[in-house]
């Protein structure tokens, strides 16, 4: 399994917020509208991103990190190896990611997902 990129997640309930600070100061690019999630960042590669929203779908809170694998059965294996609780899933989302939520050891939300 590996990571294939990591984005920052911010939660909160005003999004013309982010709209204004990271399309409109920055000139961040928005890649992906679910109403409640925006993402921000570079078109060119997609190396470039940050997140927010007003929760993390299906009724979840915003996670804090989400994580892109290669391989989301590896990733939960590792973790259930490692009796690392699942908080959510894992599920296949209506938007096109299969994902399960951890904790990390700092108590931070994370979202390990892959694109299906």
């Amino acid at each position: 399994m590996k990571v294939k990129r990591i984005m920052a997640n911010t939660a909160t309930s005003d999004l013309g917020k982010a709209a204004a600070f990271y399309g409109d100061i920055l000139g961040l690019d928005l890649l992906m509208d679910h109403g409640w999630f925006r993402t921000y960042g570079s078109d060119e590669k997609m190396t470039v991103q940050v997140s927010f929203g007003s929760e993390g779908g299906s009724g979840t809170p915003v996670p804090d990190l989400s994580i892109e694998v290669d391989d989301i059965e590896a990733a939960l294996a590792r973790c259930e190896q490692a009796s690392v609780p699942i908080e959510y899933g894992p599920a296949s989302e209506p938007w096109g990611v299969r994902r399960f939520y951890v904790r990390d050891p700092f108590g931070k939300l994370v979202n390990i997902l892959q694109h299906e």
